[in-house]
């Protein structure tokens, strides 16, 4: 799926261009373009690499893009991509096998790098792509700063059962994902995939972290309005998931001890270089009112008001 990043997008169809060429079975690429203006599904109908482009002229959110996307592939797997991955030599082939040895498991997801190749062997701490589920222990875990310890789950060099895998590179197994009725579009962006994987778990399927499977996340992070717009949809989804899976209670002390974590990181910021309080102390306060301010759901409404 790609948003107004014809780049990117160019960049990861470039890689699946070659790992297509050494898949021991027939493949498909869809690209579900979300209403972009700068030329992506021109550059995705063009690329040698993709199928099938279906171009959006209205923006939606991600969980129903992805949704649609399963439910378009022709397969018994599907590979959600994010626009901002790109698949390293491989990748494809160890999260197919990874599923084909696991069939209780629905998702297997790659271990992701960064650009500078921090995650890689001898590349620094690898950014973390598999968690625990969301519950009142790991948000106590954020506010002690002893989640990297408890809640990461993307560690070590051999495949692993998680609780759920990041989205940017997820290889779904399509039979699981009807029978749970796809991605929820109630989560416009953020906690979707762990929602969908919570869902998955409770259908009697389980998810994979394999580390042998590995992308390049550009994760391209936006600042200014664009950013704190992300702040209030990420509050706004963490509190959406802990209402819809446990209790109102729970949400309540998930919320303070989330805030809680924001606001000391917001105090060591004063003193450091290069660090912004500001960005914590807007996470505070989305985190505490997930109800209020407007996230990337306002935002995408006032750009399809603007191509109308």
């Amino acid at each position: 799926m790609n948003t107004s990043q014809r780049e990117l997008l160019v960049r990861g169809l470039d890689a699946l261009v070659h790992e297509r060429a050494g898949l021991p079975f027939a493949s498909e690429v869809l690209v579900l373009d979300n209403g972009s203006r700068d030329g992506s599904a021109e550059a995705a109908r063009e690329h040698p690499a993709v199928d099938e482009t279906i171009a959006l002229t209205q923006r939606r959110g991600k969980a129903l893009n992805d949704s649609t996307l399963m439910q378009r592939a022709r397969g018994r797997y599907a590979l959600l991509l994010n626009e901002d991955s790109e698949l390293l030599s491989g990748a494809t082939l160890a999260l197919w096998q990874a599923l084909r040895a696991r069939p209780d498991a629905a998702c297997a997801g790659a271990r992701l790098l960064r650009p500078d190749g921090a995650g890689s062997a001898g590349g620094g701490r690898a950014p973390a792509c598999a968690w625990r589920f969301p519950t009142v222990l790991t948000a106590l875990a954020g506010a002690l700063f002893v989640h990297r310890l408890y809640t990461v789950q993307s560690r070590g060099e051999r495949t692993r059962e998680v609780d759920w895998c990041q989205s940017s590179a997820l290889l779904v197994r399509l039979e699981a994902a009807a029978r749970v009725g796809y991605m929820d579009p109630d989560f416009f962006v953020y906690s979707d995939e762990v929602d969908f994987a919570r869902r998955l778990r409770d259908a009697g399927w389980r998810s994979l972290y394999v580390p042998q499977a590995r992308a390049i996340h550009h994760e391209q992070l936006s600042t200014g309005t664009a950013g704190d717009r992300r702040i209030v949809e990420l509050a706004r989804n963490r509190d959406l998931y802990m209402r819809k899976h446990h209790s109102a209670g729970a949400a309540r002390t998930v919320r303070w001890l989330t805030a809680w974590s924001y606001a000391l990181r917001a105090l060591v910021a004063m003193l450091l270089p290069r660090h912004s309080p500001r960005r914590y102390r807007q996470h505070v306060t989305a985190t505490l009112r997930p109800g209020r301010g407007e996230g990337l759901r306002e935002a995408a409404q006032e750009y399809n008001r603007a191509s109308t």
